[in-house]
């Protein structure tokens, strides 16, 4: 290395620092800006508002070029793992669900019910979620962009992707340009995210601290440890049956990468981008992660069972209502498919709850107030809801691509993939 290259180095020490750590530092100064200055730590709730803006202006437009582009430049017999990742998220929920039962029976909550009611609608049932879902991937292609409907923009996405494989070279390279500039533009928006998540930390102990979450401890600490316990835990092990690998050196990647810009942001669908170039740096396929990772998004919600299964069993034992084991069984199945329609925003999984107290003949006055619970400690368990919800979207991905399966389809379709190659290079 050249001298003056030397002094470029040093002079420049900060660049040299990597996002996780400068985000800690983001988190450490946040916390301490609202220990000393309360007052001056709210006027930087500004800082958060522009980055979490910022996320959910881009990930739709991300997710419908990304997608588009990389199906587009598909080449036939190449390779995807969308079954397999379909797969986790779905078994990853049940499980979710069944660590939340086992742990309601082992430690007992008792609610105190004197919460103010909570705003918003709940659904009536599942019927209606999948109808909401049907109709949310049929939605208007603009609409769709403009309010974030990752279901509607994916099913626009993939079917103009499919049509556009037949297009010509120029237009499909075209595609792939425009998914670069959209990637690139991500990039720059997560840079900010010290920043933002500097913000986010200020202005939320500022304003709230933790005085309000004394009263309901015992509720959160059994929900953000079954949350732990998944994370740490159950997920692990179904990576490890899944991929044969020691699977904790991804597990911890995907919670510094994804977990982190999620627990703050607190929406799984602002964190997409975030995702996206976490599945880029571990270079997964991204004809799979283009798909799966805005797909996790809407139906992968591991954290939402967690909540809504706990919440609803301890409105039950509060109430004095007896839960065998078939009925809890049927409560996990009804969680896994509820959360699967949770959206992507915060509190989105509250709702649901209401729907999930009707298999007890709990009242929805009584479970409305649960829900107003819910937005009190909503502080820590949404944003560790959202931060398990994301992380394992990508955990889940990367465990599809590098499982044994996924690496013996690779092989055997690298030498087809070479034939093709001499082929249109000969053209």
């Amino acid at each position: 290395m050249s001298v003056n290259s030397q002094r470029s180095a040093s002079s420049r020490p900060f660049p040299r620092l990597g996002l996780i750590p400068q985000i800690v530092i983001g988190i450490l100064l946040g916390l301490l800006v609202a220990q000393l200055a309360p007052a001056l730590a709210q006027s930087f709730e500004i800082l958060g508002q522009v980055f979490i803006s910022a996320l959910k202006a881009i990930a739709p437009i991300l997710v419908f070029v990304l997608v588009m582009a990389a199906i587009a430049s598909h080449e036939r017999g190449q390779p995807t793992q969308i079954r397999g990742v379909l797969a986790l998220y779905l078994i990853g929920t049940l499980v979710a669900a069944l660590v939340a039962v086992s742990a309601s029976f082992l430690f007992p909550t008792t609610l105190i019910i004197d919460a103010p009611q909570a705003d918003g609608t709940p659904p009536s049932g599942i019927a209606e979620i999948l109808r909401n879902l049907l109709l949310n991937a049929v939605d208007n292609p603009v609409a769709a962009l403009t309010n974030a409907n990752f279901i509607g923009i994916l099913a626009w996405a993939v079917g103009l992707g499919l049509l556009l494989r037949r297009a010509s070279d120029t237009t499909r390279r075209g595609l792939a340009d425009i998914s670069d500039a959209v990637s690139g533009l991500v990039r720059w928006v997560i840079r900010l995210a010290p920043l933002g998540i500097f913000g986010l930390v200020a202005n939320t102990f500022a304003t709230t601290g933790m005085s309000a979450l004394a009263d309901y401890a015992h509720l959160l600490g059994l929900i953000v440890g079954c949350m732990a316990f998944v994370a740490l835990v159950t997920n692990p092990l179904i990576v490890f049956l899944y991929t044969r690998r020691n699977p904790y050196p991804l597990v911890f990647t995907c919670l510094r990468g994804s977990a982190i810009t999620a627990f703050f942001t607190r929406s799984s669908a602002a964190n997409i981008p975030v995702n996206m170039e976490l599945c880029k740096r571990l270079d997964l396929h991204a004809d799979t992660y283009s798909v799966s990772i805005p797909l996790g998004a809407t139906i992968n919600m591991s954290g939402a069972a967690v909540t809504i299964t706990v919440m609803t069993l301890a409105a039950a034992h509060t109430l004095g209502l007896s839960v065998d084991f078939s009925t809890a069984l049927l409560l996990c199945i009804v969680s896994a498919l509820a959360a699967c329609g949770v959206s992507g925003v915060a509190g989105g999984s509250l709702l649901l709850i209401p729907m999930a107290a009707s298999l007890f003949g709990i009242s929805a006055d009584v479970a409305m107030q649960v829900v107003a619970i819910g937005f009190v400690i909503s502080v820590l368990q949404d944003s560790t809801e959202t931060a398990l919800n994301s992380s394992t979207d990508v955990l889940f991905t990367a465990a599809a691509c590098r499982s044994p399966k996924a690496r013996a389809a690779q092989e055997t379709a690298s030498p087809a993939d070479e034939t093709a190659r001499t082929a249109s290079e000969a053209n």
